[in-house]
């Protein structure tokens, strides 16, 4: 008797701990549970998006636990067909997110196949939202809004899955490599054109700036010219004029001062030679006689061809 009182709680003690592991389950903070009896979910906690520790009627209830996430899927390099018929390289990412645990069961079951059935609908979706946009669209200003068209486009298919798509992002958008070639090349031939046009332009714009300095130069010169000859002039006639109004006060100390002048440019270098006829040096070294020595009359200044004349 007392073996079958030791068996019976045995029994018991496997009974509730049997009933207290099949009648449990736990959910984390990153994932949802869904809890179904005969193969739909019971009514008014069918669905456990709470984390912790949630019951369950064992052999009876089974529970289906599916991330509470967002998912990330990496959609693989294809070329698309713009509608400039210009092939594109694009590499796009999408996210996505569970909201109806039991759609997604009862449709896709796993989140592999889920991300199976997104990534057909995702490069479904590229080529024809891009297959209707140009390149610069593509690449440059309206990518926002094409990547906006994708995720709704998406999203419109994959709602009786129960995943609604959170974001669609267009990381890379390239030409293939052969057409990046050429149109490496042609922009480069482009910009070789343009370069070529600025340096002509260049050019001309110097030799106008440069035939502008030498015609200024010129005006200028013959400008400083004229009136460095006028200046002269008058410095010329005012000379004369100085001349002739000594002459008119003191004859003989203008000839005296003339002769000084001569002396002074005859005598100037120590290499100078005077060829004079025994007559000829008695007018011309005469103040080296005698001080007083009587000299003849000094004729006035003759004025130098293309000057004023000194009388007024």
């Amino acid at each position: 008797m007392r073996e079958y009182g030791v068996f019976g709680i045995v029994a018991a003690m496997a009974v509730i701990l049997f009933v207290a592991f099949a009648g449990t389950f736990q959910v984390g903070q990153t994932e949802q549970a869904l809890v179904l009896r005969f193969g739909q979910p019971v009514e008014g906690r069918g669905l456990v998006t709470e984390p912790g520790l949630h019951f369950k009627l064992p052999l009876v209830e089974n529970v289906i636990i599916r991330p509470n996430l967002i998912l990330n899927l990496e959609s693989p390099n294809q070329e698309v067909l713009a509608s400039d018929s210009t092939r594109i390289q694009v590499d796009a990412v999408l996210r996505y997110k569970i909201v109806d645990l039991l759609k997604f069961y009862q449709t896709l079951q796993t989140t592999d196949r889920a991300n199976n059935q997104l990534g057909y609908l995702l490069n479904s979706a590229i080529r024809r939202v891009l297959g209707q946009a140009g390149l610069p669209e593509i690449v440059r200003y309206g990518r926002q809004n094409l990547m906006n068209q994708i995720r709704s486009q998406v999203n419109d298919e994959s709602e009786p899955l129960g995943i609604q798509a959170i974001d669609v992002r267009i990381r890379r958008a390239d030409l293939p490599e052969q057409i990046s070639e050429q149109v490496y090349q042609r922009m480069n031939s482009e910009y070789a054109r343009q370069a070529a046009t600025y340096r002509a332009q260049g050019v001309q714009e110097a030799q106008t700036i440069r035939a502008q300095a030498d015609r200024d130069v010129v005006v200028l010169l013959g400008e400083a010219q004229q009136k460095a000859d006028t200046a002269r002039g008058e410095g010329d006639a005012l000379r004369n004029k100085t001349f002739a109004d000594a002459y008119g006060r003191d004859p003989d100390f203008f000839a005296f001062y003339r002769l000084m002048g001569a002396y002074n440019d005859a005598l100037a270098s120590p290499r100078t030679r005077l060829v004079l006829t025994p007559g000829s040096a008695n007018a011309f070294f005469r103040f080296f006689k005698a001080p007083e020595a009587q000299t003849p009359p000094a004729k006035p200044p003759e004025t130098l061809p293309g000057q004023p004349s000194a009388e007024r």
